[in-house]
């Protein structure tokens, strides 16, 4: 199977200590399944079986991730692995095929890796409030508060969230002027990842 350029053109742009660990785990995914797809989901390289996610990986400033769908999360970074920094802090070459193989065999079996039993139905989360001096700036610039009333209820509450987590005044007093500039834009909160 053709591998996919656009994660040939990930691993180059990863810092120099991730691209070993990026290009040795697309290897083995691709020696263990010959007949895996490639392709890029949430800004990152995926491996599809019968177009169901199979595992997926990452590289950040200081680690990679390594995330085999459907099989659980631990430590304190994305994936099972937790951060890996160098290609012995991943597990042996034979452990990691296996886990590829029961996700496998979970997709054969269940149709998805990531659901074992049906979700639940979900109950749309209230409106925050919005804390008064974001209130007071938006009161202030009518296209930032246009573009907050335009957004979906998600939306809006990433902006709140994301204002209220502040501990110090002087944080949230710059998140508030933040949002306003990134809201008199157009932009949602996390808008530099949408075209990722």
């Amino acid at each position: 199977m053709a591998t996919d350029p656009r994660i040939d053109q990930k691993i180059a742009e990863a810092a120099p200590f991730a691209q070993p660990i990026l290009t040795h785990l697309r290897a083995l995914v691709r020696a263990t399944f010959p007949a895996i797809e490639e392709t890029i989901k949430w800004g990152m390289p995926h491996f599809m079986l019968g177009g169901k996610n199979l595992a997926g990986m990452a590289a950040f400033k200081a680690h990679c991730a390594f995330v085999i769908h459907g099989d659980g999360r631990q430590g304190d970074a994305m994936g099972q692995f937790g951060k890996i920094t160098a290609l012995s802090d991943l597990p042996g070459d034979a452990e990691l095929a296996a886990k590829l193989k029961e996700a496998a065999t979970r997709i054969d079996s269940a149709g998805t890796a990531l659901r074992k039993k049906p979700a639940a139905a979900r109950q749309p989360k209230a409106d925050l409030p919005i804390p008064p001096e974001f209130a007071a700036a938006l009161d202030a610039n009518s296209a930032a508060k246009a573009a907050l009333d335009a957004f979906a209820p998600s939306h809006r509450r990433e902006y709140v969230e994301w204002i209220t987590e502040a501990k110090r005044p002087e944080t949230r007093d710059k998140r508030v002027a933040q949002a306003i500039e990134w809201l008199a834009e157009g932009k949602k909160r996390n808008w530099k990842y949408e075209n990722c």
